[in-house]
């Protein structure tokens, strides 16, 4: 009489389900810590736009005076100055800051360190650089 074999023994289910834990218990932690290096990614992201908007601002104002906003004076607000040169505005739940809230932009070419921030939770932080059209 010939038995044939139906499937699995309840041994080597057991012993598949045991390694299966062991490969999850060590993968987890590689990937609970996700959402703050995408926060700061992020944020990094907006903050190399705006530097990049800053920069593309001062070249076509110093190619051409009537293109551009012109980002000059003694009392320029950052965060207004970024909305204006980054096409669609700050993204929201970004703010963009300097030192000091106000910032004297009066010499073309004034290099200024801003910060772009998310206000979410985790919060993220990354520099920027404000250049002055003079």
């Amino acid at each position: 009489m010939k038995r044939s074999q139906g499937g699995f023994t309840l041994i080597e289910l057991v012993v598949v389900i045991v390694i299966l834990g062991i490969l999850a218990a060590t993968a987890i932690p590689k990937f609970v810590d996700l959402q703050s290096d995408a926060n700061t990614a992020a944020v990094q992201g907006v903050a190399g736009a705006v530097s990049s908007a800053f920069a593309l601002n001062y070249a076509g104002v110093i190619v051409n005076a009537t293109k551009g906003a012109a980002i000059s004076g003694t009392a320029v607000t950052v965060s207004a100055a970024a909305g204006s040169v980054l096409q669609g505005g700050i993204p929201s739940g970004y703010a963009v800051t300097a030192a000091a809230a106000t910032v004297s932009c009066g010499t073309a070419g004034t290099n200024i360190p801003i910060t772009v921030s998310k206000t979410a939770t985790p919060t993220a932080t990354a520099g920027a650089t404000l250049i002055c059209t003079g």
